[in-house]
């Protein structure tokens, strides 16, 4: 097993529909506790999130959202620290390898480590899986191009609507959210969707690295780690 070191006290542990990000309110000691955050919300159809206030009158039937889009935004809260100091233990939901994720998890955590071969710092999981960005992708706008088969090797890394993302090594700023062709949420860092590889089992793998010259460990700024 790859030994990782970690960074900031982090615990070991087609088309597609363009979604927005916009930040909110930014969080610190909310209700005493330690850390600062902030809270994002997730547009769609590349257009920021309208305030309820200027939704049209009632004055004929609004149409109806698309089925993979839930009505109204759902915010998300970016924790400037990690799980284990917010009290919280096991993985949130999330699963390793090729295993289906089959729903979303409750609450994701980013942590910055080194880990061989690489000597610069990529993302891992609450579960030490590797995270990677697929070069195809863009950061603005932000835009996911891995669905369908190229999703089941490549699983996004989603969270539930009304989810926490922790933080270990990365700045809250750098992360946001978009909403998926098939209407999940997956985390973006500097802009760029980040994905699990199905083909690392255990901690410590990096078997996606350079996979097609287009997989690549993702660094803490959403950039290729070590670039």
């Amino acid at each position: 097993m790859t030994s990782l070191h970690h960074f900031s006290g982090a615990a070991p542990r087609g088309p597609v529909r363009r979604a927005v990000v916009a930040t909110a309110v930014v969080l610190c000691g909310v209700a005493g506790l330690a850390g600062c955050g902030k809270t994002i919300t997730i547009g769609d159809a590349g257009a920021p999130a309208a305030p309820a206030a200027s939704a049209p009158a009632a004055t004929s039937p609004a149409a109806p959202p698309a089925a993979s889009q839930p009505a109204g935004n759902t915010a998300l809260q970016v924790v400037d620290r990690t799980a284990a100091q917010a009290g919280l233990t096991g993985n949130g939901g999330t699963v390793v390898g090729a295993a289906v994720q089959e729903s979303p998890p409750r609450w994701v955590q980013l942590s910055a480590v080194t880990s061989p071969p690489l000597t610069a710092p990529h993302l891992i999981n609450i579960n030490q899986a590797a995270l990677y960005r697929f070069d195809p992708d863009s950061a603005d706008p932000t835009q996911s191009h891995c669905n369908d088969a190229c999703a089941v090797q490549w699983p996004a890394v989603t969270i539930q609507q009304g989810g926490n993302v922790y933080l270990a090594g990365v700045d809250r700023d750098q992360v946001g959210a978009i909403r998926r062709q098939d209407g999940q949420v997956q985390l973006t860092v500097g802009g760029m969707p980040v994905y699990r590889f199905a083909g690392d089992t255990k901690p410590g793998d990096l078997n996606g690295q350079g996979v097609g010259g287009t997989w690549f460990a993702v660094g803490p700024k959403g950039g290729k780690a070590g670039q």
